[in-house]
């Protein structure tokens, strides 16, 4: 009697241990900062859910990832911060240089999940700068964090063979080159060096997403170049998904 209570016990321990270790994929809201500004200023980000250290995690790294693309000496991720200080020196610029007719600086931050499974989150983060001049200075990051730990994942920890993905990207690449009406070649990029994989790539529902930012392989006129993958060219390659 007594051993079929402890194999009762044991088999509703291991039920409830199941049950309890189910994976709960983390959730997101998405924050909007609306604080009056001089500049023009706009931040609208994803943010997980509650307070837990996968989301605290994630939090940051979405936090840190957008400052790195933007062009100011601040280090850490605190965007409201970030938000004041570019205002600040805005003002600062218009006490300075009250002469010289120039207009209004813009800061505007924008990010958005476009995948989630349970191994990994992708998140694409824009961000646009203007400090007078001929242009502004936009750019294009796509973050990969582990969908259990929200650490960031590099490359090398999605990609098996780095070698045979990046020979069927460039067949790609050339490949959405051919269906530009403009007529471009390989040519016309990388500045005379070989094909290279860009910094920037993710997940999307259909495919791994490759984004080469403006500056990055051609001139400004040319913008971004954008391509994707689809999954069943390259499940092979991928050592998770």
């Amino acid at each position: 009697m007594l051993v079929k209570r402890l194999i009762s016990l044991f088999l509703f321990a291991i039920l409830l241990n199941s049950c309890t270790s189910e994976f709960k994929p983390v959730t997101f809201n998405t924050i909007t900062i609306e604080d009056p500004f001089e500049a023009e200023i706009s931040a609208i980000y994803s943010e997980a859910n509650g307070n837990t250290e996968l989301s605290n995690t994630i939090n940051t790294n979405i936090e840190n990832a957008i400052v790195k693309t933007l062009n100011t000496t601040e280090t850490i991720g605190d965007l409201k911060a970030i938000l004041k200080a570019f205002n600040e020196e805005y003002l600062n610029f218009k006490t300075s240089y009250s002469e010289i007719d120039e207009p209004v600086w813009e800061l505007h931050i924008e990010t958005e999940r476009i995948y989630q499974s349970e191994e990994i989150i992708t998140i694409v983060i824009s961000t646009y700068e203007f400090k007078g001049g001929a242009h502004g200075n936009d750019k294009i990051k796509l973050l990969n964090l582990d969908a259990k730990t929200g650490k960031i994942i590099p490359l090398k920890g999605f990609i098996n063979d780095i070698e045979g993905f990046t020979s069927v990207a460039k067949t790609h690449f050339i490949k959405s080159l051919e269906q530009n009406k403009e007529e471009l070649t390989i040519e016309n990029f990388f500045f005379g060096k070989p094909f290279h994989l860009p910094e920037n790539i993710g997940f999307s529902e259909d495919g791994l997403v490759l984004i080469y930012n403006v500056y990055e392989v051609a001139s400004y006129d040319f913008g971004y170049t954008e391509f994707m993958i689809p999954f069943e060219e390259i499940d092979s390659y991928l050592s998770i998904h």
